[in-house]
């Protein structure tokens, strides 16, 4: 089962993604949330809820609606860096005993089939697919043991990164966080329909060619290890986002390298969870 948030007729909500369109839980449950989005609903009811909703027909179809991030305005998105063997050799890194972890502001996302927008300040645009972990059970200091039974689901994210501005300094944050470089959907696919996470695995094609290509169990830091470690040194809430990791293949690191540029279709496709789609433009086209 699929959760998604989207706009429609300039009103906001969140829904079940079918085969055919949309069934809408934030107009049906409107009374029992204190707003019409996905963490509102993670925070009341679970899984085993949104079965009596499974088997509706469609109330849009998606050409009715407008994706939005799949959690809109999370209330911290943690990233993980480094954490595929094959990246860290390609980056020439040090073998580290701890997750390298940067942050992403939520007003840098954008959703499924929206423009990624490559800054003004940079020809160095570059595209990491990434596996996202949405948080529905919040907590501190959880044990490695215990970590999934506090997670709600699973959506692709593709960390655009300008890599000029990310090596300003040792610190990874300007290169992540301009606008609208951040794509997170199309779906928050939940946990209980997915049984071995490992064994998923996850592609980013550009233009149709396969540029990174990997499986899960290649994490270095496994999901358990990340989610423990996070919630060692910060409270985890309802729908927070971390993002683990980006495989080997990355633009900046290929010769020549290949950047994002005005034209270019990036998608993100990870078995089982979806299919993550945008389309590159230039920020001057936005800003005129």
């Amino acid at each position: 089962m699929k959760l998604l948030s989207y706009c429609r007729m300039g009103e906001t909500s969140f829904g079940i993604g079918k085969k055919d369109g949309v069934i809408d839980l934030g107009l049906r449950l409107k009374n029992k949330l204190p707003d019409k989005t996905i963490s509102s609903f993670l925070s009341i009811f679970d899984f085993k809820y949104l079965e009596r909703f499974a088997n509706l027909s469609a109330d849009f179809f998606y050409s009715d609606i407008t994706f939005l991030p799949v959690i809109p305005n999370p209330n911290k998105i943690l990233c993980i860096g480094l954490n595929y063997e094959k990246h860290r050799i390609e980056t020439k890194r040090d073998v580290a005993g701890y997750p390298t972890i940067f942050t992403r502001f939520a007003d840098t996302q954008v959703a499924h089939n929206q423009y990624l927008v490559k800054p003004n300040a940079s020809n160095r645009f570059d595209f990491e697919g990434e596996l996202a972990i949405i948080i529905g059970k919040g907590g501190r200091n959880i044990p490695k043991e215990n970590a999934m039974n506090h997670i709600a689901g699973y959506s692709c994210y593709n960390d655009g990164s300008i890599r000029d501005w990310q090596r300003h300094t040792s610190q990874f944050t300007p290169g992540k966080n301009f606008p609208q470089t951040g794509a997170f959907g199309p779906f928050l696919t939940l946990k209980e329909t997915i049984k071995n996470y490992k064994k998923l695995t996850i592609q980013t094609r550009l233009n149709d060619v396969i540029v990174q290509d990997a499986v899960l169990d290649q994490l270095i830091f496994d999901i358990p290890s990340i989610i423990s470690y996070c919630s060692s040194f910060n409270c985890l809430n309802i729908g927070d986002v971390i993002v683990t990791g980006t495989p080997g293949g990355v633009g900046d690191r290929r010769e020549p390298p290949l950047y994002l540029k005005k034209g270019d279709i990036i998608e993100v496709d990870i078995s089982e969870v979806g299919l993550l789609r945008n389309f590159v433009i230039n920020e001057s086209e936005i800003l005129t």
